[in-house]
């Protein structure tokens, strides 16, 4: 059966509000609704940069599961990680955006994509990482990039789906993912998860 026919039978969630998550998932799934979980962000000190966006894709996917159990709830986390292993979240204002851009500039970076997958009690999670190279950008790219307002709600402080595609100049790994969602990869999980 393929996906968009297996996904019809089921109650499908979508715990994210990322209208980029939400355009992605409707090549797998028809109809869904989205539900975004509203758990916190707290992430254990210790933890490493790479098993972030894993941890916080399980609790925002079990937070919407605990209430809809029998729904298939699919949790995401983005995070964007520097060579030196720092985490870029979203900037908080135009100077942070700036802050973050600079240190991209010219280097390359990780992407990395939690996904949770829950239904009737059994979660199964996992990541999907892309590399990105932004080629060198001047003082002058930068604040007229972040004049578009496209970095303010972006992990990274940008969006290689939009006008931040001109900063990158190439990748290793899937598109989607640095968008926001490893659309094949989660079809074929689902696939595995709910077609036994």
């Amino acid at each position: 059966m393929n996906i968009k026919n297996l996904m019809m039978e089921y109650d499908v969630i979508l715990a994210s509000a990322s209208p980029r998550r939400k355009e992605l998932m409707q090549l797998i799934c028809p109809g869904f609704r989205v539900i975004p979980a509203d758990c916190g962000e707290e992430v254990p000190e210790a933890m490493s940069a790479k098993d972030v966006p894993g941890f916080l894709s399980y609790q925002k996917c079990e937070c919407i599961s605990k209430v809809f159990p029998k729904a298939v709830v699919i949790g995401c986390d983005t995070v964007v990680t520097t060579q030196d292993g720092i985490i870029l979240g979203k900037p908080v204002d135009e100077a942070d955006a700036k802050r973050m851009l600079r240190m991209l500039s010219g280097r390359p970076h990780t992407v990395d994509t939690g996904v949770s997958i829950s239904h009737n009690g059994r979660t199964e999670t996992f990541t999907e990482t892309t590399k990105v190279w932004f080629r060198e950008l001047t003082d002058e790219e930068i604040d007229d990039y972040v004049a578009t307002g496209e970095p303010m709600d972006k992990a990274g402080a940008y969006g290689i789906q939009g006008e931040g595609t001109l900063l990158v100049d190439k990748i290793e790994g899937d598109f989607f993912n640095v968008v926001g969602l490893p659309v094949s990869k989660l079809a074929v999980k689902l696939h595995e998860m709910l077609d036994d």
